[in-house]
């Protein structure tokens, strides 16, 4: 835990005992800790301490929020690997312990063909070819696309992952009517 590890640094004599383990559902204002040790090793630690709790605890209770309006549904809520810098892994394990799912880490755990690509090679079918020419077959290859046409050519052209950016909710809805799960779809915007 990032708040325990704070004191752990400062004072390692300084006891930290959480009232709660993460993922709990706390009540607000309720006390999450019980610090007992030397009144300057607190002082020292208190505000690095809380700001990471306020912006974890925010980030896992945004998280499940979300994910328990999409409950009995078969969507899952994603994360983005554009994080806070150096806080990456803080802010996806807050996503996972709010019921999310960690989408990526980084730009190497797959293939994601933007417009920038795509209009750089002159389509989608294009980018994606060069794509699975390049990279290893455990790759997953995803495309963004920003309409229907594009997204049925990100079909033909054998994507595994088409990712609707900034489409409609009539648009999204005629988008999973046509893939009908010949790939995984997502959602951005």
């Amino acid at each position: 835990q990032p708040f325990r590890k704070v004191f752990d640094l400062i004072d390692p004599a300084v006891q930290v005992a959480s009232l709660f383990r993460d993922g709990d559902r706390i009540a607000a204002n309720a006390p999450v800790f019980r610090l007992e040790g030397a009144m300057a090793s607190l002082l020292t630690g208190e505000r690095l301490a809380l700001n990471l709790l306020q912006r974890l605890s925010g980030i896992a209770t945004l998280t499940r929020q979300m994910t328990d309006a999409i409950s009995g549904t078969s969507c899952r809520l994603l994360d983005t690997r554009k994080t806070t810098p150096l806080w990456r892994a803080l802010e996806k394990q807050a996503v996972r312990h709010g019921g999310g799912t960690n989408h990526r880490f980084g730009l190497y755990d797959g293939v994601l063909i933007k417009d920038n690509h795509i209009a750089a090679v002159g389509g989608v079918r294009e980018a994606v070819r060069r794509a699975r020419q390049h990279v290893a077959h455990v790759l997953k290859v995803e495309v963004e696309v920003e309409n229907l046409q594009d997204l049925e050519v990100a079909l033909e052209a054998g994507a595994d992952v088409v990712l609707l950016d900034n489409f409609s909710l009539e648009d999204l809805k005629a988008a999973v009517a046509l893939t009908a799960g010949r790939c995984l779809l997502e959602a951005s915007g």
